[in-house]
């Protein structure tokens, strides 16, 4: 066989991040292979070519996704027309798995290989997705080590891989030598990280909450330093006229990071400034490691804010409607992945109604002053960390490989 074509769809940051790893992996077993398909800039920067980028998926909740329905399965379609003329050797969807699932089912139908990057959270509702996930794909990569006994009942072939952020972050964390690669001052604090999602949706239903946490706390800490990681200048945006409307443009520092070196005007400002917010470009890691307590939107950021032995509280909140269903539809009492992960509450989670500026301050000031708190998540993530170290990236791509057509 020649250099395989490597089909792969990844909607979100996270999933461009689970892909960009996977490819690296599989160019150093297949040299010459041809990755295409629906992917973001990692991909892209790895060596992929993008048909569609990934941002044409990023939607959350119900109702955004039946607002975007028209546009996302008008493409949705014209990517399995492409894939069927093509053939590729193997098929990866990477998470999406309402995207993915449909156009997975089609191509194995079709005599194309298909594997699926990510579980569903079946764990945390609409279980009875297992039969359809093992009637769609031929493999499942699983991310987290309670997964695959949940399709012991089906002839899916399952396999472990853990995750990949916890091989590339480190298992001890220097929190003064992230404040120094963000130019903070040594007597910075408390240090709080805010992360109100990567999608721009999450930012402009979240924004607002997250300052008026902010101001909040700003009272009861009035050295306070706030730092906000956004992932694109469409969401700095949004945050920073959420700033405005909210009346606190006079705390505002912007940094105009775009490498790990601080602007010196950022560093003076900093330096001289006390209850301050510093919108940062990029650098979620940075702050996470960076800060005190962070305050993070529910997703893949609550798991790399454990990683980096980081103390939160979990937050989130979409359309009354798509709550609603979700809620319905839920199994567990949590959200959080570090809850997940550990089986009952370690932080704090705050949902929807119960998502309010005078809880998330309460809830983060407490985290502040409570170093006994601090220790017991710091060993805590400590031990998720080792358990998730699978080095991930190999194990999918040799899983990856026994699927191709050899």
């Amino acid at each position: 066989m020649g250099a395989p074509r490597i089909a792969l769809v990844a909607g979100e940051a996270s999933g461009d991040l689970l892909a960009a790893h996977l490819i690296d992996a599989l160019k150093r077993r297949l040299p010459g292979a041809d990755f295409v398909g629906i992917g973001g800039p990692k991909m892209q920067r790895a060596g992929f070519k993008a048909w569609w980028p990934a941002e044409t998926l990023a939607v959350r909740g119900y109702a955004e996704v039946l607002r975007h329905y028209r546009k996302i399965t008008s493409v949705r379609r014209a990517l399995l027309k492409r894939l069927l003329a093509e053939k590729p050797d193997v098929f990866i969807g990477v998470d999406a798995p309402d995207f993915n699932l449909w156009l997975e089912a089609r191509l194995k139908r079709a005599g194309i290989p298909t594997v699926h990057y990510v579980s569903p959270s079946i764990w945390a509702w609409r279980g009875g997705r297992v039969r359809r996930i093992a009637q769609s794909v031929d493999h499942l990569l699983a991310l987290f080590p309670f997964e695959p006994p949940l399709y012991e009942k089906t002839d899916l072939s399952v396999t472990y891989v853990g995750h990949p952020l916890a091989d590339v972050l480190p298992l001890v964390v220097s929190r003064s030598e992230a404040r120094e690669r963000l130019g903070l001052p040594d007597s910075a604090g408390p240090v709080f990280a805010l992360l109100p999602g990567s999608r721009q949706s999450e930012v402009r239903c979240m924004a607002a909450l997250f300052i008026r946490t902010a101001s909040l706390l700003r009272e009861r800490f009035p050295h306070a330093l706030f730092l906000v990681p956004l992932v694109s200048r469409e969401t700095r945006n949004l945050f920073e006229s959420a700033i405005w409307a909210q009346g606190a443009q006079e705390w505002l520092v912007r940094d105009r990071l775009s490498s790990a070196a601080p602007d010196a005007e950022s560093h003076d400002a900093v330096g001289q400034r006390n209850g301050v917010i510093k919108l940062l470009f990029g650098h979620a890691q940075d702050a996470l490691a960076a800060c005190d307590v962070a305050l993070v939107a529910s997703g893949t950021a609550t798991l790399e804010a454990a990683l980096l032995k980081t103390p939160m509280v979990i937050t989130y909140r979409m359309s009354p409607w798509s709550w609603w269903l979700m809620k319905r539809m839920s199994y567990q009492p949590w959200v959080g992945l570090p809850n997940i992960l550990a089986g009952q509450f370690v932080v704090p989670e705050f949902l929807q109604d119960d998502a309010t500026p005078e809880n998330l301050a309460q809830a983060l000031g407490n985290l502040v002053v409570d170093t006994e708190v601090r220790k017991r998540l710091t060993h805590l993530f400590t031990a998720m960390h080792r358990q998730l170290r699978q080095n991930t990236a190999e194990k999918a791509a040799g899983a990856i490989l026994s699927v191709l057509p050899q």
